[in-house]
């Protein structure tokens, strides 16, 4: 982990230089955008992964883009160099740099970094999740919802206000916040909210590091049947989703 924290923290570096300056964007075959601070990030984290890890592919979002897919087994890594590059572009601070490692289809340890906003948050499913901020670390948990109710993450840039309000009918809510990025999987995770229905579309890189941190303060990413979110789908597309933290 430590190692993964400082690959994660140089590529934030990398992306912070870009942010200073007035970059371009240019839109990808899917008509998402990217600059160049998702290819330099990316650039970074991969020969650094296969340094630490040789035997271990490495699925990255630009690669996959470019139509660099490597054959992955029981073990990959699955990274996102630039996660939120429209809360990057509108300069609001929510965008991260993600790593994650899956075995067996679920993620077991992850690192998702804010550099913007100085926070780091790092899980080993099994071993505990913790955050880093101002020169600190504190081990963080998922929370029991509160007796007013739920506070409920949503993306800031994504997402279907209409089905959003017809999954949480009936649900005690006692507010909804927006935030960007797999910022949002972070806040669950810390106990700063408890519930991020994500009812649109994802892929595996999105979300890995996000869900290992999540899973590693004890709380759950499941598929709309309760079943456990798997990792090394066909194509890396997610189907929607919830995280969440204590049910009781």
């Amino acid at each position: 982990m430590q190692a993964l924290a400082a690959i994660a923290r140089r590529a934030g570096d990398e992306i912070m230089a870009v942010y200073a300056t007035d970059f371009g964007v240019r839109g990808k075959s899917d008509a998402s955008p990217v600059t160049e601070a998702d290819e330099r990030a990316e650039a970074l984290i991969v020969p650094a992964l296969q340094a630490l890890a040789p035997d271990v592919p490495v699925v990255a979002e630009e690669a996959v883009a470019a139509g660099r897919v490597p054959e992955v087994g029981r073990r990959f890594w699955l990274v996102d160099p630039l996660d939120g590059t429209k809360e990057f572009i509108s300069r609001n601070g929510e965008f991260t740099v993600n790593i994650a490692l899956v075995e067996d289809g679920a993620p077991r340890l992850g690192v998702v970094l804010a550099p913007a906003l100085g926070r780091l948050f790092a899980g080993v499913v099994g071993q505990g999740a913790w955050v880093e901020e101002g020169g600190l670390r504190r081990a963080i948990a998922v929370r029991r919802p509160p007796a007013e109710g739920l506070t409920v993450v949503a993306s800031r840039s994504h997402g279907d206000a209409a089905a959003l309000e017809a999954y949480l009918a009936g649900r005690r809510v006692a507010r909804q916040v927006s935030a960007g990025s797999s910022l949002k999987l972070c806040l669950v995770a810390a106990g700063e909210a408890d519930l991020y229905p994500r009812l649109g579309r994802t892929m595996e890189w999105d979300i890995a590091a996000g869900h290992a941190v999540l899973a590693a303060a004890g709380g759950s990413v499941n598929d709309l049947g309760g079943r456990p979110l798997r990792y090394g789908k066909p194509g890396f597309d997610n189907p929607h989703f919830v995280a969440s933290g204590e049910t009781g």
